[in-house]
């Protein structure tokens, strides 16, 4: 069996879970609203405070299904009670992130600024020129976003420049030897 797929999924107190036909499954919290459609292969019910997604047979196509659904619906869970974040950090001589409104402008050593324009549901914060946090409720688009901004300059491995996650480690390499 699949040992997430077998976890009950708690849900805080202050959310709500509304499993409607065709396997659409609505989460609201104190944060927002989430919907999604799930693989409708899948039993999900809610017993109590606790939701519970089981599949129907053992072929490799539900057993994949099976951990996927649960995790989606956890995911759900979670982003409308505490949400998720990504920080993300600019280094580099002369890079800097700026805020303005709900566009974003990184000055990334380009001949031009690089503009982004905030995504529906994601809010984006610039404590100082350094650091960049992503915040929302879903976490495919707070991660997706973050991946998109970590695009527009990814970190170099020689001088370890451009733009990294917080908790990422970049390998460095040793430049050239002159002799």
């Amino acid at each position: 069996m699949s040992r997430i797929g077998r976890m009950p999924i708690a849900i805080p107190a202050g959310v709500t879970v509304d499993i409607a036909e065709n396997n659409t499954v609505t989460v609201k919290g104190p944060k927002g609203e989430l919907k999604r459609v799930l693989p409708a292969e899948m039993q999900i019910v809610q017993e109590g405070d606790e939701i519970k997604v089981s599949r129907p047979n053992d072929l490799k196509k539900m057993k994949s299904l099976h951990g996927l659904t649960r995790s989606l619906i956890n995911n759900m869970v979670v982003g409308v009670s505490e949400g998720y974040q990504k920080i993300l950090e600019v280094n580099g001589v002369g890079y800097r992130a700026q805020k303005q409104g709900k566009k974003l402008t990184l000055s990334l050593g380009y001949s031009h600024p690089v503009e982004m324009e905030d995504p529906e549901g994601i809010e984006v914060e610039v404590p100082d020129q350094n650091k960049i946090i992503v915040k929302g409720i879903d976490k495919e688009k707070v991660g997706q976003y973050a991946a998109e901004i970590r695009e527009k300059r990814a970190p170099e491995p020689y001088k370890g420049k451009g733009i990294k996650y917080a908790d990422e480690v970049i390998r460095r390499k040793v430049g050239k030897t002159g002799k």
